[in-house]
Parts: structure tokens; C-alpha cells; sequence
């Protein structure tokens, strides 16, 4: 294999070229080649690097939590990995938690977000012909899209990633028998009334007691049905959580992601339980626009503006100009119409954060405090404390427990 290195730096070369994604050569293990078109200050890989390659196929992918996928071809001793790769690309805020979560340094996140942006987006089905392309290359065996596979471990582990295990608990349980969300009138009407209204405490309530009934007929195929099914509820949820207040772009990048995602799983319960993850993903967004139970466009529109932009300083006075308002105007009408002061929004949403990153990350809380925009590590401990009542360090020793 040693004598063809030449020859699949060259494939790599022009793959890469090709395809407008990342590309490496590894050999035992370790780098020995990696071309790219786009400037990325640390490779993204990083995070997955060990579940990639004990990938043991001669050909199979894997998908992040950021619904990013890497493909991966082996030959012995020789690996070559492509990615990452989306169809649909990641928003800012995706990006710049994806970079810290890498490690790259604050000075590098904006071009890592830049260079992320510039890949060029593929279908999975598209990354999937270049590993069977490359597999004939090397092992000499012409394999289908069907005979690829998926690294399932990961899948297991989505509810940990997204720290819901005890939600998942209580779907495995209650919901199993109940073949997911069906399309019978009355129950979708409950379900998307509790997704616009950002209602999670009602979901949670109405999940455990769903009723049994039979969706209508999508497929003839039941893996088809459950999928179809699912994107069926996707575009539905979508749809109330903008009716909601979610943005339209957040709403639509959100569904599409979720269901890219669908079409990756191979068993029904696999796809109900991503169901069931999606549906609470959309009421959470929804409810973290509907502060204190005041709801209007504007706050709204405040909200979004928030969410997107937590890995950021967000002043009172660069939040009024990007949404055109001035500044003195958009804090007294905020607080009128949400209940609660403009700053104490925007600080108390970061805390939120926060305790996120505290509980399902093992990030110091110099890094957190850095990322979430705060000038210091004492100034990031004296605001969590304020709405979160302990210390940063009291609020994760308390997680172990």
C-alpha cells in the first residue's frame, strides 16, 4: 500500500477539488495527507476523530449532532475520510458553538465560521457515491448505497448529546406502543397547538398519556411509512413553531436538518425516538420567545435575535440598531410588552446557556464565561449567580451529584 501513497494523494487531490470538502489520508491510525479548499484554522474533525475511525467497514459514514456527516473508505491500514458535509448549511451560532466545542481559539472562531460556510453543500446520498467510487479504487468491490454503514452508536447517544436523557426515558416507556405522531385531526391540532404555544410542561403531560391510533397510509413499505411520517410531522411542527414566533429560516433550517437526519436511521423506533426529540426541540425554541407569558412580535423578534447571537456580546444598543430601532425606544417598548427589562432578557437567556454548557459539557468556566461574551470569568460568576441563585462552580458540582 506504501507505493500507491502517491497515487491517493493525487484521487484525494482531486476529490477535494472536486467536491469543495475536506479530505484526509490516513495511514495506522494517523495523518498523512489532508487537502482542502477552504481555510479552517483547526480541522473540525477533531470532536469525532476516534468514533470515525473505529469504523471497521470497508466503507460507512457518520453523523454529528450538528447534523454534519462524514464519510470514510478503508483499505487495510489506509483510511480516507471526507467531510464534513451538510445539505443544508449550519447557521452562525451552530458554527461558533461547534468551535468551541473544538477548542479553536476566540481570535480564530470567525474565520473557522467563515471557512465552515464556504464548504459546499452535499447531499449524503451525493458523499455516498464518492466512497463507493473510492472503495472500487482501493478494495476492488462495487458495493450499493444499501450495503453502506452508519456508525449506530452514535445514534444511541443522541439523547445525551442534546441532554434529555430522562425525556427519552419517559418516550421509551410511554410511546413505543403508540407508533409515534399520528396524523388523526384532533390529536395533530393538541400537538401543534402545544408546539405554538411553547407549552413544555403540557407536552411532557400529553406525550405520557397519548393516545393509540393508526396514521394514515404513506407507504407501502413500513420503514417508509415511519419516514414519511416523520417528515410529515417535521413540516407541521415547522409550521406552528413559526406560528409561534420562531423565525421562518430558523423554523425551515431546523425541520430540514431534523429530517436529513430521519433518513439516515434504519429502524422505526431509532426514527420515533428522533421524533420525539424534534417535537420537543420546537416547543423548547418556541418557549424561550414566550418569556414571563408575553408574546408579541417584537419580542419575538428580540428572542431571535438572542438566540442567535449568544456566543456574542449582544449590548442593548447593537441589538436596537441590527433590528433598526433606537435604542431607548426598543428597551421602554420591550419591557412594556415582555415584563422584564431588555438587559435582564439578554443576560438571563445567556445564563440559560450557561447552565447547559455547565451540565453537558466539561468546559471550564473561564472558557464558558469567555464564549458566552463576558469580559471575565468574576463578571460571568456574578451574573450566573444573579439568575441562577449559586456560582457556576455550585451549579455543576451539583449536576455530579
Amino acid at each position: 500500500m506504501k507505493d500507491k501513497h502517491p497515487d491517493l494523494e493525487y484521487i484525494c487531490t482531486k476529490i477535494g477539488s472536486l467536491c469543495g470538502i475536506p479530505i484526509r489520508l490516513y495511514e495506522d491510525g494517523k495523518l498523512k495527507f489532508c487537502y482542502s479548499t477552504v481555510y479552517l484554522p483547526a480541522d473540525p474533525i477533531r470532536l469525532y476523530l476516534e468514533q470515525i475511525l473505529n469504523i471497521r467497514s470497508n466503507t460507512g459514514y457518520f453523523v454529528t449532532q450538528h447534523f454534519h456527516y462524514y464519510g470514510i473508505v478503508n483499505s487495510g491500514k489506509t483510511a480516507i475520510i471526507i467531510g464534513p458535509a451538510r445539505q443544508v448549511p449550519a447557521d452562525t451560532q451552530e458554527l461558533r458553538e461547534l468551535a468551541f466545542r473544538s477548542d479553536i481559539p476566540p481570535e480564530d472562531t470567525d474565520a473557522f465560521v467563515a471557512g465552515m460556510k464556504e464548504i459546499v453543500p452535499m447531499p449524503l446520498e451525493s458523499i455516498m457515491q464518492v466512497l463507493l467510487s473510492v472503495n472500487y479504487f482501493l478494495n476492488c468491490e462495487k458495493l450499493e448505497l444499501k450495503d453502506l454503514a452508519i456508525r449506530e452508536e452514535e445514534q444511541t447517544e443522541l439523547s445525551a448529546v442534546l441532554g434529555r436523557e430522562q425525556a427519552e426515558q419517559k418516550y421509551d416507556t410511554d410511546l413505543l406502543d403508540s407508533q409515534g405522531v399520528h396524523n388523526n385531526y384532533t390529536i395533530e391540532c393538541t400537538l401543534m397547538d402545544l408546539i405554538q404555544k411553547g407549552d413544555c410542561a403540557a407536552l411532557d403531560d400529553w406525550l405520557q398519556h397519548a393516545p393509540a391510533v393508526r396514521s394514515g397510509v404513506l407507504a407501502r413499505e413500513q420503514l417508509r411509512q415511519v419516514k414519511n411520517t416523520f417528515i410529515v410531522t417535521a413540516t407541521l411542527a415547522s409550521r406552528a413553531a413559526i406560528r409561534g414566533g420562531l423565525d421562518a429560516d430558523d423554523a425551515f433550517s431546523l425541520s430540514d436538518a431534523y429530517i436529513q437526519k430521519c433518513e439516515l436511521l434504519q429502524t422505526p423506533d431509532r426514527i420515533m425516538n428522533l421524533q420525539y426529540h424534534m417535537i420537543q426541540d420546537f416547543t423548547e425554541q418556541v418557549a424561550l420567545l414566550h418569556t414571563h407569558g408575553n408574546h408579541s412580535p417584537l419580542t419575538a423578534a428580540v428572542a431571535n435575535y438572542v438566540r442567535n447571537h449568544l456566543s456574542e456580546p449582544v449590548s442593548t444598543e447593537k441589538l436596537a440598531r441590527d433590528l433598526h430601532f433606537s435604542r431607548p425606544w426598543l428597551s421602554k417598548k420591550f419591557h412594556e410588552e415582555a415584563g422584564t427589562a431588555l438587559t435582564d432578557f439578554i443576560l438571563a437567556r445567556k445564563i440559560e446557556e450557561a447552565q447547559r454548557l455547565l451540565r453537558y459539557t466539561d468546559k471550564s468556566l473561564k472558557d464558558i464565561g469567555f464564549y458566552l461574551g463576558f469580559s471575565s470569568q468574576s463578571h460571568f460568576s456574578r451574573v450566573f449567580k444573579k439568575y441562577a441563585g449559586k456560582t457556576p462552580g455550585e451549579y455543576r458540582r451539583m449536576g455530579e451529584v
